[in-house]
Order: C-alpha cells, then sequence, then structure tokens
C-alpha cells in the first residue's frame, strides 16, 4: 500500500531565521555599545584609529570601580562574540566586536604592566607572604584563599586576576604571562641582590679562608630565612592567585621567576659540607643543616609543582651531605680525645685542659639535640649497662629512637673523656693526688652537663650515678691522704696507754699531720663548694678523733701538743688552694689559751 504526504507548505519558500539567532546578534549589539562607551571614556575617542591612547589609568585608585566595570564589559563582549559565532559566523558584526577586544586587550596589557611596575612595594614577596594566609591543597597544588584581606595590596592582587582572566580568556596568555614574568622576575633579582647572597661556585669556596666561609655562611643562613618564609612564599601566593583559573600557568610563571635563585640557594650547602673544615667549625655546619630542616615542610609546600621537583631534590641533597658531614666531624671529634697525648701531669690535680676544651665543646653539640636527633648514627661500641645508674630503662622511657642515640652519642662521647682522664691520673705518683685529679675532673663533667641541655639529654639519672662516682674517688683520697694521720690517734682499746706511749703517738700525729699538710698545699679543688665540702669532710674526721685523744689523756700540759682539736679548721683553711704555703705551727697550747684560735694567735704576735 502506498501513503501519499501532503507537501509542505514551506517548500520554496524563505527560512527565516530562528529567534536565537537574533537573540545572540542582539546581545552582541549590547555588549559591543557598552564596550564602546567605556572605550571611548578611558582609553580613545577615536574608535577608528588602529592605534589606542589612554586617557587615564583605568585601575588607578580613584578608578578602580571603573576599571573591574570595563573588565566585565569585555568579558560579556567575549562570551556575546561566541555566541554569534555559533550561530551566525559570517555576521559583519563580529568584525566590530573583535577591533574592541584588540583594542581592550593593548589596554589591559598597559594596566597590567602598570599595576605590576608601580605597585612593587605592595607586591614585594614579603608583604604578600606576611599579610597573606594561604593554605596549600596538597592534592592540587594550588593555594586556596578562604578571605582576601582588606587591603590596598589585596585590591592590587584582585585587579591584576581579573585583567589576567580577561587576557588569557581572550586568548592574550602570552602577553599576560610575558609582562609577569618579566616584572616578577626583576623583582626576584632585586631582592636577592638586597640580601648580600653572594653565587660562589665550589672551587671559590674552597678556596675561601675560615673567616671569609663564616660570613658567607652567615649570610646564607639570613637570606634562607627571608628567601623561603617570605619571598618564594609570597611569590607562590601571588602566582596562585592572579593565575588562579590556570595551574600550568601559574606553574610555569612561579617556576620561571624563582627556579634559579631556589637551586642556588640549596647546592650551596653542598659546597660547604665538601670542604674541608675543623671539628669547632662543626656548629656553622649544624646551623645549615637546622635552617634547612626545620623550613624542609615550607620547601616541599612551596615547591609542591612538578616543575619544582629539583629544588626539593636539591634541599634534601644539602641535608644528606650536611648529615655525613656532621657525623664525620663528630666522629674525628672522638678520635682528637682518644688521641691527645700531652704528657704533663697537671698542677696540684686541677682539672685538665683536656675536660674544659671537651666538655664546652659537648655542651654546644647539646644545644642542637633536636637537630642531632636526625643527624647522628650510633657509637660502633656499646655503653656498660650501668652507665646510666640502676634504671636505665626507666630513665630512656618514652624517648624515641632518634633522641636515644643521641643520648647514647654524648654519653659515649664524655665516657671516652672519662677513660682519657683516668689514663692521665695514673701519671701521679701520689694515688691520693690521683684520686683528687680523678674527684675535679668529673665533677667538672657533672657541673657542666647539670648546668647545661645535657641535664636534658642525659637525665637527672646519669648525674645522680656519676655524682657517686665523685663521692667514691674522694673518700678514696681521705683515706690515702688521711688516713694514717686520723688512725695514729685513733684508739680502738678503752685501756689506757702509758703516757709515754700516748705521747708518741700524739708525736705520730703532729709529724704525719704536718707531713700530709706540706704534700698537699700545692693541690688544688676548683671549685669552691666542692673545696669547701671536702676540707669540712677531713676537718670533722681530724676534729673527732683529736677531741677523743685529748680528752682521754688530759694533754693540756703536754709540751708534744701542736694542734688544738678547735683549731684545726684554721689549719686547713688554705688547703685546695695550690698556695704551697706551710703549716703554721702555733706554740704548745695551755689550757689557758687552748680555746684561742689559729687567727687570734696570729693577731697577738
Amino acid at each position: 500500500m502506498m501513503l501519499l504526504f501532503k507537501p509542505s507548505l514551506t517548500l520554496g519558500r524563505r527560512i527565516k531565521p530562528r529567534p536565537c539567532q537574533s537573540f545572540s546578534e542582539s546581545l552582541l549589539m549590547d555588549s559591543i555599545e557598552a564596550a564602546e562607551t567605556l572605550t571611548r571614556k578611558w582609553i580613545s575617542p577615536d574608535l577608528s584609529s588602529s592605534s589606542s591612547c589612554s586617557l587615564s589609568s583605568i585601575f588607578s585608585t580613584d578608578n578602580r570601580v571603573e576599571g573591574r566595570r570595563f573588565v566585565e564589559v569585555i568579558n560579556s563582549l567575549q562570551y556575546a562574540i561566541q555566541g554569534v559565532v555559533l550561530v551566525n559566523p559570517e555576521s559583519p558584526k563580529l568584525t566590530r566586536a573583535h577591533n574592541l577586544v584588540t583594542i581592550a586587550m593593548k589596554q589591559l596589557e598597559k594596566e597590567f604592566y602598570r599595576i605590576l611596575k608601580s605597585n612593587r612595594r605592595n607586591l614585594d614577596p614579603e608583604s604578600v607572604s606576611v599579610r597573606s594566609s594561604p593554605s596549600f591543597n596538597a592534592r592540587n597544588k594550588v593555594s586556596i584563599y578562604s578571605q582576601v584581606p582588606k587591603s590596598e595590596e589585596a585590591d592590587v592582587m584582585t585587579d591584576l586576576k581579573m585583567i589576567a582572566d580577561c587576557m588569557i580568556s581572550s586568548g592574550y596568555e602570552n602577553e599576560c604571562i610575558k609582562i609577569y614574568k618579566k616584572i616578577r622576575g626583576s623583582i626576584m633579582v632585586e631582592a636577592l641582590s638586597n640580601l648580600g647572597f653572594e653565587n660562589l661556585s665550589f672551587g671559590k669556596i674552597q678556596k675561601l679562608d675560615w673567616d671569609s666561609m663564616e660570613k658567607n655562611i652567615k649570610k646564607w643562613l639570613e637570606a634562607t630565612k627571608v628567601l623561603i618564609t617570605n619571598l618564594f612564599e609570597g611569590e607562590r601566593i601571588l602566582s596562585d592567585h592572579v593565575f588562579s583559573p590556570s595551574v600550568s600557568v601559574a606553574e610555569s610563571c612561579f617556576t620561571e621567576i624563582t627556579l634559579d635563585s631556589a637551586l642556588t640557594l640549596f647546592i650551596f650547602p653542598v659546597s660547604v659540607a665538601r670542604c674541608k673544615k675543623t671539628v669547632e667549625k662543626i656548629f656553622l655546619t649544624l646551623d645549615i643543616y637546622q635552617t634547612i630542616s626545620q623550613l624542609m615542610p615550607q620547601i616541599e609546600e612551596i615547591f609542591s609543582y612538578d616543575s619544582t621537583t629539583a629544588v626539593r631534590l636539591q634541599a634534601a641533597d644539602s641535608l644528606n651531605n650536611l648529615g655525613e658531614e656532621i657525623n664525620s666531624m663528630v666522629a674525628e671529634f672522638e678520635a682528637s680525645i682518644t688521641k691527645e697525648s700531652s704528657k704533663t701531669p697537671i698542677r696540684g690535680g686541677s682539672v685538665h685542659q683536656l675536660t674544659r676544651y671537651v666538655m664546652n665543646f659537648i655542651v654546644f653539640l647539646a644545644d642542637y639535640h633536636e637537630c642531632l636527633a636526625g643527624v647522628l648514627t650510633e657509637s660502633t661500641l656499646p655503653l656498660p649497662e650501668d652507665y646510666f645508674g640502676n634504671n636505665d630503662e626507666d630513665n630512656n622511657e618514652g624517648e624515641t629512637g632518634s633522641s636515644s642515640t643521641v643520648t647514647t652519642r654524648i654519653a659515649w662521647l664524655i665516657l671516652v673523656l672519662l677513660c682519657k682522664i683516668d689514663t692521665k691520673s695514673r701519671m701521679y705518683n701520689d694515688m691520693a693526688l690521683s684520686y683528687l685529679f680523678l674527684a675535679n675532673n668529673l665533677h667538672y663533667v657533672i657541673s657542666k652537663v647539670r648546668t647545661s641541655n645535657m641535664r636534658v639529654v642525659l637525665g637527672d639519672e646519669w648525674v645522680t650515678n656519676h655524682e657517686g662516682k665523685v663521692t667514691q674517688y674522694l673518700e678514696k683520697y681521705e683515706k690515702i691522704a688521711w688516713g694514717e694521720v686520723i688512725t695514729s690517734l685513733f684508739d680502738s682499746n678503752e685501756e689506757m696507754l702509758e703516757e709515754h706511749v700516748a705521747k708518741e703517738r700524739l708525736m705520730r700525729f703532729n709529724e704525719g699531720f704536718e707531713e700530709a699538710f706540706q704534700k698537699q698545699s700545692e693541690w688544688v679543688v676548683p671549685d669552691s663548694k666542692l673545696r669547701d665540702d671536702l676540707k669540712d669532710s677531713v676537718t670533722e674526721k681530724l676534729t673527732t678523733v683529736t677531741t677523743t685523744f685529748y680528752e682521754k689523756y688530759h694533754v693540756e700540759n703536754w709540751e708534744e701538743v701542736k694542734f688544738a682539736p678547735e683549731d684545726l679548721d684554721n689549719y686547713l683553711s688554705d688547703l685546695f688552694l695550690g698556695t704551697g704555703r706551710s703549716c703554721i705551727i702555733v706554740p704548745s697550747l695551755k689550757q689557758s689559751d687552748s680555746g684561742r684560735s689559729l687567727k687570734d694567735s696570729e693577731s697577738g704576735r
């Protein structure tokens, strides 16, 4: 069966334009008229001219509202053009519209340049960093601004963003980026120059004397903190804000402006690490390591783009090289303690210069204990099990592996020192002086630990344990130095001795006391509290035995009496000062003047 259709009435007739076409062109005409009005007002009254001559800055402080209105009108014009192109790409109105866009883009180029150039103070990277509070999105690697601060700087940043958005969407991306990179790049170069950091090759760094090296390191330390926390961060904030619609454009601008400077910044520490330095220079090396380590989270955040991976890697490489150098210098320091070869005993058993040097070094080292936690490797030899006292496990409870490494490494350095001091104590012919030497040096070590960050590192248990060892050394000193003097009068037998036997004992006491005092007159205890405590201990023991003996035998009228118990403290007053003075003997004391002191006797002469 054949179906017959009614012929269409529209065949052969002219097709009428769709309503949407008329609407698009109507919208375009409205946009053209709005754009022409603002163009005549702000750019050039003569739109037929191929060149434009701005009558005034559209984005000056007074005209900012008009400037933003101008950008909005051009954006609307672009939208209208796209609508007409879709329905009637041959429309004659498009030529007129494109000419307007060209004029507008040339003007926006000038405005973009002028804003960047004339607002160097407001757009200084340091100012941008301090005033803005961005948070970096780790996934998208783009700054997210929850709130733009109300300030001239914020207005300028908003203007730049509006212009950049308009130019990029209009196909003028290259022109916009070129201007931005040129102006911002020159600002970065100027900022680096003002910081005074000099880019030196490894060869030049190797040839520097230490004073020059130290100056360059200090300049680097100052420059790095400013560059990372202010300049680079501020530049990242600004580029991410201005080019927020396009991550690739923001990345391109930021990378070109900062990459070379950032790489130069972190190549310097590697060069420093490779230079030969004495052990004392470890602290500036630690300063560099600590600075990079503390700034590393910001470095990774600021230079999170793929195109800035080299900066992150260079910073990490700097840390690795510096860490190796620090470990090498600590090992060298330990070796220098072991190799110390002085053969002359310290006069009077005082604190050895090696003890002072090593402990002052370790005190400074302990100030970097948090930094060292990520650097130091453990000593190859274990510490004695009781080195930290009986509660070794409790003392280290809660410590992480890295902090425990710092504790054991510093404890090991002190142990190496104490072993060396023990060896040097054998240079003394007198065992009592040898123990006094050990006590002086260990007490000095403990005092340094107690009054510095080493107490945090080693713990109170270490201090208590070693204070006990000082007490043991002093007890051995007293026993050897004064034992015979004390026992010469000591009598465990309750029976009375014959008078001539008692007098012989008293004479032995006198001779022993004078000999012991004379021998020890040049001995030294530098610490005043330790010196007083030791004198009090010796005096107490001597006073106890002499008082007991004198009372038992009523020796007041004996010619053999030289030292009254109550005067022993005065006799021993110069002990451990290293004066070398002989014992001043007071004539036999009678009962009438037995209560007089040595000072009273001397003043009456």
